[in-house]
């Protein structure tokens, strides 16, 4: 019985499982289940470890994990190491644990057009903030910068991955929102970012990866003044078919995933 996971602190609020278990039940996995494992950061590597032993065949991490994540892991791709963290765990034989990190390309997926010449701007500097910069990077974006409420954070960021880091919002093509502003309380939203509802509307296209019930103030600013957006569940959904892949070795079932994690009945 296959075992399936997310790792985070806070993690109550996620549709991880609702959107895996989606997944699971469109092939008709038997056995396979997928839970929320809340696990504080003194317990992270602790608690990792034992899971193969407990079953597990993979988990997926977020906020504040990711980092550390990629630290104690056994071995890692590439991607997960250049970008400095990872997403996906899957543990293997003997228990050896493998990072990987699947927002990079969740990212550009979910993105209404490809990156390549386009100029971004990243809000925000931690774990999910360096797979986005990886990734419009490596998609061959013209310009990449980070901006973050402690400065020295995104120039952190930015020097290690080549990109430029700013102190104030700019018009971009994409404007992507890393950070957790807007998870609880979307009041605030605009006094914790550098820009006001209006500005939204100098983007071609808005990622916010925070989700909740109903728009974000991000999301909703934006459609309002006519703007691209993609919202946290799709970008969730596609990072999330690709972990679900490297776990089952089977071809994720996409909408079904979509549905689950929005919420929607199967047809």
């Amino acid at each position: 019985m296959p075992r399936l996971g997310v790792l985070g602190w806070p993690v109550a609020h996620s549709r991880s499982p609702a959107m895996h278990g989606a997944a699971i039940a469109a092939l008709g996995l038997e056995g396979w289940t997928y839970q929320r494992l809340p696990v504080p950061p003194e317990l992270f590597d602790e608690t990792v470890r034992a899971l193969p032993g407990a079953g597990f065949a993979g988990a997926n991490v977020t906020i504040p994990h990711k980092e550390a994540a990629l630290a104690l892991a056994d071995d890692a791709t590439d991607a997960a190491r250049e970008i400095g963290a990872a997403n996906t765990l899957s543990f293997r034989s003997g228990g050896t644990i493998h990072a990987d990190n699947t927002d990079a390309p969740g990212l550009v997926a979910s993105l209404p057009f490809p990156p390549a010449g386009r100029t971004a701007l990243v809000l925000g500097a931690g774990g999910s903030a360096r797979a986005v910069v990886w990734a419009l990077r490596e998609a061959g974006a013209a310009d990449v910068a980070v901006w973050n409420r402690s400065p020295g954070r995104a120039e952190r960021l930015a020097a290690e991955l080549g990109v430029r880091a700013v102190a104030a919002a700019h018009p971009a093509d994409i404007l992507v929102n890393c950070t957790s502003v807007g998870l609880t309380d979307v009041s605030t939203t605009f006094k914790e970012l550098p820009l006001d509802a209006d500005a939204t509307g100098a983007y071609a296209c808005l990622v916010d990866l925070v989700y909740r019930d109903g728009d974000t103030a991000l999301i909703s600013a934006a459609r309002d003044r006519g703007v691209a957006v993609v919202d946290g569940l799709e970008f969730l959904v596609q990072q999330g078919a690709l972990s679900f892949e490297a776990w089952t070795g089977v071809q994720a079932p996409v909408n079904a995933m979509r549905n689950g994690a929005r919420g929607t009945p199967p047809r």
